[in-house]
């Protein structure tokens, strides 16, 4: 005759094996669970900065006049180019008679920059954002000076700005 396990039994057999898996899980997984390491470290890194960039002037033809000793004045129109990429602060714009190089003009004998006067540069001065421009005009006059200026007749007058 079998014998049929009795109820009692089976059960203590499943306590025992759930027993024993835990005691397992807790020892070799759960342990492993609470392992870890412990660092410290440092690290550097660079960045770079850019340079300024020289600010371009271009002007248009004049309005007014023509000039003649004592007479009617001429308004050029200029703009200042930040051509950099980042912002830039115009401070400064000197408008004078001279060559394209801001060295003494003479064209001919008996006609110089002293035969002219160039007005203070309107415009209004602050950041200039990196390709952006500003506007501004100047005024030109011939002087009226005590001797001949026949030499200056139907002569182009520089203007060279000098942007800060």
């Amino acid at each position: 005759m079998s014998e049929t396990p009795s109820p009692t039994m089976s059960r203590k057999r499943r306590l025992t094996v759930t027993a024993v898996v835990t005691a397992i899980l807790l020892v070799g997984g759960g342990g492993a669970a609470l392992a870890f390491w412990t660092s410290s470290g440092t690290g550097a890194g660079v960045a770079s900065t850019g340079t300024s960039t020289a600010f371009t002037v271009a002007s248009t033809a004049p309005t007014g006049g023509p000039l003649t000793p004592g007479g009617a004045s001429e308004t050029v129109a200029f703009t200042v180019t930040n051509p950099g990429t980042g912002s830039q602060k115009l401070s400064s714009i000197v408008a004078s008679v001279a060559t394209s190089t801001g060295t003494a003009w003479t064209v001919v004998t008996g006609c110089s920059a002293l035969d002219y006067a160039v007005g203070t540069p309107t415009i209004t001065y602050g950041e200039i954002a990196g390709g952006s421009t500003l506007s501004g005009t100047v005024v030109i006059t011939m002087n009226d000076r005590s001797s001949s200026q026949d030499a200056c007749k139907n002569v182009s007058v520089p203007i060279y700005f000098a942007a800060s």
